[in-house]
């Protein structure tokens, strides 16, 4: 339980207990039924008089239909054709902290493409020893890793900067996934073809129209880049780049190349037209950070939330959300119902990880009033999430990326939520 409330609110087994003696309607305030025995455990159901669904019946397994409002979904004002556009996760409907595949986010620059393993190539060329061509099973026969990481797009919260935009965790911050990726080390590939002294860079490119061409140093290449062809134990989807992708760990998605075709090693960075002119940070001056590849230590709680409302009324209630870092890994979270004034230590469902999101709970006892709710994330840096003031004060208000500042949940005393500012 939070501090401030351990004295104040009957605990869950208390709230469970009393339930038993009196009926589940004496749960909460304002509970629709009548106390007495509740039908759902006298009486035989339904759903328990006949067989079920056989296990041929869905070959590959889907939702069901009771789950089918947890969806991706876009915004459709955000961009003209949804074939260059962007989808969310919905992280206010999940826990844990792995994304299924179905549901994390996508971001195309010019549509999904089909490209089948047999078709698949991979060319490394540029200053290298031997330039070579790999086809999907060569990669399947270099040794493999297995490796947790988030993939946050660059404009992720991006249309917060200016104020509270838009009402939900997964359209403020649904811009990400984190998921287990298998594959190469580009490190193990690049040895493969020698890599001369000259060179200092990467160029990487997909094989869709748009080829989303980028630069990445050698050193982050030699580092934690893997070349990626299954996540979370199955094929990469479609939309995530099938059959081969890159991932970049830390760094901003737009990095990630997907169908990934070739690798040129070179000795200055090849800026494409979309790098320099699309992902830069604009300051309150007028200049241009020109490269900001690493996602901050960022955190927001996914429930409550504006699509995940309080329903139960006052009581117990579980806080939770996603905190992560591109530098490392997360070593707390703090959460604060009253806007920021007083802060109170969350736990962690489990040590943070590398790159990679942490689940963290607060379990609080809800007295029916308003709240502010926030949470601030610090990483293995010593890094603290800033408020969304303290970011303006440095980078101002004219870009759209790379904004991890705190957000703020306006919980009501109905229980429902909005995305406000506080000051």
């Amino acid at each position: 339980m939070s501090e401030n409330s351990k004295d104040k609110a009957p605990s869950r087994r208390q709230f469970l207990s009393g339930a038993a003696a009196v009926g589940v309607g004496a749960i909460g305030a304002g509970a629709a039924r009548a106390a007495g025995p509740d039908p759902l455990i006298t009486q035989v159901q339904e759903w328990a008089q006949a067989t079920g669904e056989g296990v041929d019946a869905t070959p590959y397994g889907l939702p069901i239909q009771f789950e089918k409002d947890v969806v991706r979904r876009n915004v459709e004002w955000l961009t003209a054709d949804t074939i260059s556009s962007i989808n969310f996760t919905p992280i206010h409907a999940l826990d844990g902290t792995i994304t299924p595949q179905g549901c994390a986010f996508e971001r195309h620059h010019s549509g999904a493409i089909e490209l089948s393993k047999p078709d698949y190539r991979l060319m490394i060329n540029g200053l290298v020893d031997t330039p070579l061509v790999f086809t999907y099973e060569d990669l399947e026969r270099f040794p493999r890793e297995n490796r947790v990481y988030f993939c946050e797009c660059a404009a992720n919260t991006g249309m917060e900067w200016a104020g509270a935009q838009l009402n939900g965790a997964q359209f403020t911050h649904g811009m990400i996934h984190n998921m287990e990726y298998s594959g190469v080390p580009l490190r193990t590939l690049l040895e493969e073809v020698g890599v001369k002294p000259e060179g200092k860079w990467v160029y990487v490119e997909g094989a869709d129209a748009s080829s989303n061409g980028r630069s990445i140093p050698l050193e982050k290449a030699m580092d934690d880049v893997l070349v990626a062809f299954k996540a979370n134990g199955e094929a990469l989807r479609k939309e995530h780049g099938y059959p081969v992708r890159l991932v970049v760990p830390g760094w901003e998605g737009n990095m990630w190349v997907k169908w990934l075709r070739r690798v040129e090693v070179t000795a200055m960075a090849i800026e494409s037209r979309e790098e320099t002119s699309k992902y830069t940070d604009t300051l309150e001056d007028g200049t241009s950070r020109k490269w900001t590849w690493v996602m901050d230590a960022k955190s927001v709680v996914t429930s409550p939330s504006p699509q995940a409302p309080i329903t139960h009324g006052p009581g117990p209630l579980v806080i939770t959300g996603l905190a992560w870092s591109g530098r490392g890994s997360i070593t707390g979270v703090d959460v604060s119902v009253d806007g920021g004034k007083n802060w109170i230590p969350a736990r962690l469902a489990a040590p943070g990880t590398d790159k990679a999101l942490t689940r963290f709970y607060l379990d609080h006892n809800w007295d029916g009033s308003e709240m502010l709710l926030q949470a601030r994330a610090k990483d293995s840096t010593g890094y603290v999430q800033p408020s969304k003031a303290q970011l303006r004060d440095v980078r101002g208000e004219n870009s759209i990326y790379h904004n991890n500042c705190i957000q703020t949940w306006w919980i009501k005393e109905t229980g429902e939520a909005e995305n406000v500012e506080v000051s």
